[in-house]
């Protein structure tokens, strides 16, 4: 398959790429083109500004958690029907897992052999730029960057002094503008449905990029040998709930694809103002349920859940829903939660695990397959504390997890876990047959 595509890539974290890539995708959008978004790397904050922006879901592209064949897979699926393919990198262009080039925006590039664009911030320099964009440009010979956008030009001065010597074409000179810049938050920025939109970015953006010419670049892409997936959906054999609201947002699209493809109707609810509704098992995702916790306590459908729970109801959580499936979580205040979990949680000041996980379901006290590997992430700041006698299904070979290394833990039917895990097709089978099996009892 050949679709236009190219990567906005950064020198660095920070450097102003999910402001310029958002601004593209609306640009674009403004100019009539269908644009299919992605976000390189674990990220759900990013994808739900560029779904916002698109009308179309941005996906996670994520060579450590999906393959190469699941990065070509994914890509080649959502991109049908676009006219341009959008995919936002992740920290610097070769910053990969533990200092490696794996999960890096340069190992996707080289998957879906595609353009560079560089967004290189001038703060506080001129032409020192030049050795910048020269080094990104030389380091790796598999790596197209195509041409350069740089960030936070001061002035028309600033402009006329890095000019002259660019190494790489210049498709945009965006200046210093902080009423576009994004909220943040302790997990990163704010998320769509919150902030709002933002077409002042694609406006902004568009006014001072060269759109032309990033089109052109990412026309003149190669095939990727891509064959069409064989995977259909399967008639629904069951529903799951998905827990959606502002306490529940983070979920990865190809898991909630795959529950469908393996027979799962989605029913999506919110916990904090629903009654649960009618389903044979529970997905709680990741998210804010910090910021909720007064609305969560005082909604019935937590009794609910608890009471589904008791009933052996199949029940995945991950990081927020984990920490709504114990007993309590304390910070300024202390609110009572579901209380499935033999555990309680603490809210904190610091980061207390972040990065990529790897682990294997062990023993064969849950409706997952004893044995099944399990790759995802991890990131937050609360930490949960397990009763003396709490069991865990999952052994990690990478990450924290709950507690030295320990993850899932399990009770009843129910699985909560710090990993926000990446589904693979067996993981989505073990819980639509969870499911199906709660179904007939």
């Amino acid at each position: 398959m050949n679709i236009p595509r190219m990567i906005i890539a950064g020198t660095h974290s920070g450097c102003g790429k999910t402001t310029i890539a958002s601004g593209i995708m609306g640009a674009l959008v403004k100019n009539g083109y269908a644009v299919q978004p992605y976000k390189v790397g674990p990220d759900f904050i990013d994808p739900s500004h560029h779904t916002r922006i698109c009308g179309r879901v941005s996906r996670n592209l994520d060579p450590f958690m999906m393959g190469e064949e699941g990065c070509l897979a994914t890509f080649s699926r959502a991109s049908a029907g676009a006219d341009i393919a959008v995919i936002e990198g992740v920290m610097g262009l070769y910053d990969g897992v533990d200092g490696t080039d794996l999960a890096s925006t340069a190992q996707v590039a080289r998957i879906l052999r595609a353009p560079v664009i560089l967004v290189a911030d001038a703060k506080g320099m001129s032409r020192s730029i030049h050795a910048l964009i020269r080094g990104f440009a030389d380091y790796d010979p598999a790596i197209t960057i195509a041409g350069v956008i740089i960030n936070h030009v001061g002035s028309e001065r600033h402009r006329q002094m890095i000019e002259p010597e660019l190494y790489r074409p210049a498709f945009g000179w965006i200046p210093k503008n902080d009423q576009i810049a994004m909220k943040s938050r302790h997990l990163g920025l704010v998320m769509a449905h919150e902030s709002g939109s933002h077409p002042e970015i694609g406006s902004f953006i568009g006014e001072h990029c060269n759109l032309d010419a990033i089109v052109d670049t990412a026309r003149n892409t190669p095939d990727i040998p891509v064959q069409e997936s064989s995977v259909t959906e399967e008639t629904a054999r069951v529903r799951i709930g998905i827990a959606r609201d502002n306490a529940f947002c983070f979920y990865y699209q190809d898991n909630l694809d795959s529950l469908r493809q393996n027979g799962a109707e989605l029913i999506f609810f919110s916990p904090m103002n629903d009654p649960l509704p009618r389903v044979d098992a529970i997905y709680l995702g990741g998210g804010y349920p910090e910021l909720c916790l007064p609305q969560l306590a005082s909604s019935p459908c937590t009794r609910e859940i608890r009471k589904a729970a008791d009933e052996g109801m199949p029940i995945f959580a991950e990081c927020g829903g984990l920490m709504y499936m114990t007993r309590e979580v304390r910070g300024e205040s202390t609110y009572q939660m579901t209380g499935i979990l033999p555990a309680i949680t603490e809210m904190t000041s610091r980061i207390q695990a972040l990065g990529y996980v790897r682990g294997t379901v062990t023993g064969a006290r849950s409706f997952l397959s004893s044995g099944l590997p399990l790759a995802g992430h991890e990131f937050h700041y609360s930490r949960v504390i397990p009763d003396n006698d709490a069991q865990f299904v999952i052994s990690l070979s990478r990450g924290k997890g709950v507690v030295d290394g320990k993850d899932g833990m399990a009770a009843s039917n129910a699985i909560g876990s710090y990993m926000h895990a990446y589904f693979t097709r067996k993981f989505s089978c073990n819980f639509v047959d969870a499911a199906l099996a709660y179904s007939k009892i």
